[in-house]
């Protein structure tokens, strides 16, 4: 057994160093994560610019996420913080989902909604289209708002006599160029309003550019229909359909026999007494004595050139009154340029020699 003692002492001196060596390391422990220090977007106190920017038509101007400045919102897409504001008026929100965990940058994205459909062409909530080069129209909730493109002509009144509006190889909007080859037609009204190239800059209220569109042709040629709009000249400066009653001519009274001998057409017509409104059994509580647009024996039709909205109180066989706003005629004229009732874009034409006034 002698033979075995060293090889005896020489394990034991191993596995001291080993116990050695395991009682004087110190264990290796994963270095403690820093904790996150959020950006601030926003500070205090507000440093804003003397005037506020001017937007890109179409885009709002809104304060700011710290409620300090005013600032132009960012659109479906762009990044969005807790400063830099989404168009709300657009139905966009900030989508923090895709930074997580720190949620500091998101992307404006739209809230999900009503689509639209127009001319057979379907779209989603928040789709922003031109359905030709001289509108940029937007899906709001069922609802379409058109903005026109064509914004920045107006007729040389002051040195043409004559001005007329035609079409130019290569543009999209029509130019104005002075005609002093023929004379004004007799069928063109007496007035022209000066109000249909004044005013034409933005509307501001309460830090909103305030958008209106023009008033929908009446939905039906005769008896009662509905007109429509889109505008955001409210408080929340939000963009709203607005719709008004309108009655265009009477269906039951042929017109045609009042127009005098020897004409074609009767541009206004009246009756002789006054009536009372009527919609769904209410009934006006004050007589009304309207205007209504003619009619013509030729290819002509009668429209409205002039025109304002009155709201009428309506009492109702149970007792209830309810109020409704209804388009009051002042003048129509009669023209060769008739279209089709159910078109958004008929009102947004620009004529130079007559305006659609529509208050």
């Amino acid at each position: 057994m002698r033979w075995l003692l060293p090889w005896i002492l020489a394990t034991s001196s191993i596995l001291q160093a080993i116990a050695q060596t395991s009682t004087t390391m110190t264990p290796t422990i994963p270095a403690a994560t820093e904790a996150y220090t959020r950006t601030q977007y926003c500070k205090w106190p507000c440093e804003c610019p003397k005037s506020p920017p001017r937007c890109s038509i179409g885009v709002s101007l809104v304060t700011d996420g710290c409620d300090c400045c005013k600032m132009c919102a960012k659109q479906r897409g762009e990044n969005c913080t807790e400063a830099d504001t989404c168009d709300f008026h657009r139905g966009l929100y900030c989508d923090y989902s895709g930074d997580r965990p720190r949620y500091e940058i998101g992307v404006c994205s739209q809230i999900v909604g009503v689509g639209c459909v127009l001319n057979g062409v379907r779209y989603n909530n928040g789709d922003t289209f031109q359905p030709n080069c001289k509108y940029n129209c937007t899906c709001i909730n069922g609802a379409v708002g058109c903005i026109p493109m064509c914004t920045n002509s107006r007729p040389p009144l002051v040195w043409c006599p004559n001005p007329k509006l035609i079409k130019m190889a290569g543009k999209c909007c029509e130019q104005w160029v002075c005609d002093d080859s023929k004379k004004i037609r007799k069928t063109s009204p007496r007035h022209i309003s000066s109000a249909a190239y004044e005013g034409e800059d933005e509307a501001w209220q309460k830090n909103c550019i305030v958008h209106t569109s023009p008033w929908s042709p009446c939905s039906k040629t005769c008896g009662l229909g509905i007109s429509t709009r889109i505008s955001n000249d409210n408080d929340q400066c939000r963009l709203l359909k607005e719709s008004r009653l309108c009655n265009m001519r009477p269906c039951e009274v042929d017109i045609t026999k009042h127009i005098k001998p020897g004409k074609k057409c009767l541009a206004v017509y009246r009756t002789n007494e006054p009536m009372n409104y009527t919609i769904s059994g209410c009934m006006s509580k004050s007589p009304y004595r309207p205007k209504y647009c003619g009619i013509c024996t030729d290819n002509r039709c009668c429209t409205p050139y002039k025109s304002k909205t009155i709201e009428v109180r309506f009492e109702c066989p149970d007792g209830t009154e309810i109020s409704w706003k209804i388009m009051w005629i002042n003048a129509c004229f009669c023209n060769l340029n008739c279209k089709n009732p159910n078109d958004i874009f008929a009102d947004l034409a620009h004529y130079h020699d007559y305006s659609e006034i529509a208050n």
